[in-house]
């Protein structure tokens, strides 16, 4: 696997503030139209992380939503070659996108189709950005609570598989919708989530379809070096990982497939179980 990194040292190009808003536009408008990109216009295309960042950060602004949380897209060596970059990618939790347990999604526009199992953690206090590193001790010092959750991802861009690291970031790295299980037991800070195991399930109705397992190790090993990666990313970046968002690290299975009228659940054991469906519309 791609060992992630950080380099904040490193001189970084200067960034056109203004093509960066002009592809959040173009990516938002996608998203709300439900038509699809083959490629952003030549004049505002990002051509590195860095630019795809920026324009990502933009997408509040143009969007008119709050920053909730973060995603972590790409944390296993399967889903890197799947979509073509070499590490993990970071993207924005937007209001109107975290939805409750046993929450109703709909499959409206969504091509991807699939939900991610993964684990959450909510933050209890700030990570501003600093010259050192930040260890992993440090920020699960950090962690309110731990949570059992499925992201349902989604892009704009056709195909996506072929779009590149920097237009996947200005796509927001995929990020689409996100359920939130209950917090779980404080029990969670003693047990080894590299090799939890989680259960889940597929149905259509009451027609059990398929199920899969998985276990915390496929976050990049271990989902808390996976929300060190990103407080460390967004450090990196001259951004806070602010007290009250939620971090979902990553799918610890292969995705799972879903079709209109499917209902998920992911079962965690003592630390809780998540559940939705994917509606008809």
């Amino acid at each position: 696997m791609t060992q992630p990194s950080n380099e904040p040292n490193l001189p970084q190009p200067i960034i056109d503030t203004v093509k960066a808003q002009q592809a959040a536009q173009v990516v938002w408008a996608h998203w709300q139209s439900g038509q699809v990109l083959a490629a952003l216009p030549d004049a505002c295309r990002p051509s590195s992380a860095l630019q795809g960042y920026a324009a990502q950060a933009q997408l509040p602004l143009v969007s008119d939503r709050q920053v909730v949380g973060w995603k972590i897209a790409a944390t296993s060596a399967n889903g890197q070659a799947h979509i073509n970059v070499n590490g993990p990618l970071a993207g924005r939790l937007l209001s109107g996108q975290v939805l409750d347990n046993g929450a109703t999604v709909t499959s409206a526009g969504n091509r991807m189709r699939v939900a991610e199992p993964e684990f959450a953690f909510a933050m209890a206090q700030d990570l501003p950005p600093q010259a050192a590193p930040y260890t992993q001790q440090q920020v699960m010092a950090a962690v309110a609570s731990l949570h059992p959750a499925l992201e349902v991802p989604d892009s704009r861009m056709e195909p996506f598989t072929a779009a590149g690291e920097a237009q996947l970031l200005a796509d927001n790295a995929c990020a689409r919708h996100f359920v939130l299980g209950p917090a779980a037991p404080d029990a969670w800070r003693d047990l080894d989530l590299s090799t939890y195991p989680v259960h889940a399930r597929v149905q259509q109705g009451s027609q059990l379809k398929y199920t899969r397992d998985g276990t915390g190790g496929n976050v990049l090993g271990d989902p808390r070096i996976a929300l060190t990666w990103l407080a460390n990313k967004l450090s990196a970046l001259g951004i806070t990982l602010q007290k009250g968002h939620v971090v979902t690290t990553g799918t610890c299975m292969v995705p799972l497939e879903l079709q209109a009228g499917d209902s998920v659940s992911a079962d965690y054991g003592p630390l809780g179980r998540v559940h939705m469906i994917f509606s008809e519309t």
